[in-house]
């Protein structure tokens, strides 16, 4: 449930919503207390100051006529109990029930809390002056009273504030829903539409009836789709054209056993063998170069970092392992090294990559040929390249000849050797380029390495 959009969104709105409804409500809460304790105040001065007036000199005493309009300010539906007290300060007490404390307040009127048979009472008490032929004497007057119809008024005030914040809440609830429900209509049907599709259907998926929060996710799955496209495509012609390069060998190797078998001189036989020994050597080469075609082409090099790699010791061993084929040939194999020749790679593929260039050079190049492998640093850039004299390639072809099983020539070979260079050349993040060899004649094998 932690991973519904629904419940995320829905949690944001509340959680806030949630403590401002309970922040606004404790504040509803006491406003209101404030609002009923002042109506209440109101009515205990007003009750007070009409005992107060009740207050009358008879004969040098005073006596005090309670008026039923002081006690029915104070009435109450919530059966509410009145006390009042009268008495002269610091003298005897006039009327009223001595429940109630009296306390003197420092200003006329004076406001105080207390307690009557465990029921909290509110209370006023104001101060009066009485005159009477030249006497002088101040009488308290107190007038307390329960406190339910207060605690009812002040929750009649905020209880209705707080259901309405509490409607507020499920409005937002229902509209959160409601509203995802109709705005992700696309996205529900985008997921049906993936869901029943075939598995080689692989066109782009639409977006224009998205939202533009959810388009940058679908045109990142549209680029991904097309990546596998590219992906399936560049298998399934690599299928068909391993499938046909290997038919060849494979029918020559079948030919050349069933010939075997139907001779009995020895001769022929170990011929025949020897032939035999000859294609399967072919085959077995031409599926290592396959194999490594497949993992050239399907590596994921977005993160390759590589180590520390000294050209020049590379080149030297690709060197001894082509000299014997150089010399067969009647090639003359040269070097040009530099010394500081280090990049970051992987020594393997970079063996690959001179051998097959120094290879195919060599195949291609007519006897008594020059065959050259130059390393050498220009500025931020170390340059490999391998020069030949042979009867180079048609300018017009030379991007093509990076396509895998394409030759440019009826020459032996299997058309993969440049189709990998081209790949470790992309995963070292290098460049390669074929120009005119020296002079304009042959052809010269350029790759660039950024250091």
């Amino acid at each position: 449930m932690t991973n519904s959009l629904r419940l995320r969104l829905l949690l944001w709105l509340l959680l806030p919503l949630t403590v401002y409804v309970l922040a606004a409500g404790f504040m509803a809460r006491e406003s209101a207390q404030k609002t009923a304790s002042l109506i209440q105040d109101n009515a205990l001065l007003a009750s007070a100051r009409v005992m107060a007036g009740d207050v009358k000199w008879d004969d040098s005493f005073l006596h005090a006529d309670i008026s039923p309009s002081a006690i029915e300010i104070l009435s109450s539906p919530y059966g509410d109990r009145v006390f009042f007290r009268i008495r002269v300060i610091d003298g005897p007490a006039i009327a009223g029930t001595t429940d109630l404390e009296q306390v003197e307040p420092a200003s006329s009127p004076g406001w105080y809390d207390t307690n009557i048979d465990g029921q909290p009472v509110r209370a006023v008490s104001i101060i009066r002056p009485m005159y009477d032929s030249g006497e002088s004497k101040r009488i308290l007057v107190s007038v307390g009273r329960t406190e339910l119809e207060r605690d009812a008024l002040a929750a009649e005030l905020w209880r209705p504030q707080l259901l309405h914040f509490a409607e507020i809440i499920a409005i937002a609830v229902v509209l959160v829903c409601v509203g995802l429900t109709f705005e992700l209509r696309h996205l529900m049907a985008l997921t049906n539409d993936v869901r029943d599709r075939a598995p080689n259907e692989l066109v782009p998926l639409r977006s224009e009836h998205l939202q533009s929060e959810l388009r940058p996710i679908v045109d990142a799955i549209n680029q991904c789709i097309a990546r596998i496209e590219r992906q399936t495509a560049m298998q399934r012609r690599f299928i068909a054209h391993a499938a046909h390069q290997l038919r060849t060998p494979l029918t020559l190797l079948g030919a050349q056993l069933q010939y075997a078998r139907r001779h009995d001189d020895l001769a022929t036989v170990k011929e025949t063998l020897s032939a035999m020994h000859k294609s399967n050597g072919a085959l077995v080469s031409l599926t290592n170069q396959l194999l490594l075609l497949a993992q050239a082409e399907t590596a994921d090099y977005s993160h390759f970092e590589g180590e520390r790699v000294d050209l020049r010791e590379v080149a030297t061993t690709v060197i001894e392992e082509l000299a014997l084929l150089a010399q067969r040939r009647g090639i003359e194999l040269a070097a040009q090294l530099a010394d500081d020749a280090v990049v970051l790679g992987n020594a393997r593929l970079l063996s690959v990559l001179v051998f097959n260039l120094i290879d195919n050079a060599v195949r291609y190049t007519p006897a008594s040929g020059h065959v050259t492998l130059l390393i050498e640093r220009r500025d931020k850039t170390i340059v490999l390249a391998v020069t030949d004299d042979g009867p180079g390639i048609p300018a017009d072809v030379r991007d093509r000849v990076f396509e895998p099983f394409f030759r440019a020539s009826a020459e032996e070979g299997s058309g993969l050797g440049l189709a990998i260079v081209r790949e470790i050349v992309r995963a070292h993040r290098a460049t390669i380029r074929l120009e005119d060899g020296p002079g304009g004649k042959g052809l010269a094998a350029v790759v660039r390495f950024s250091i």
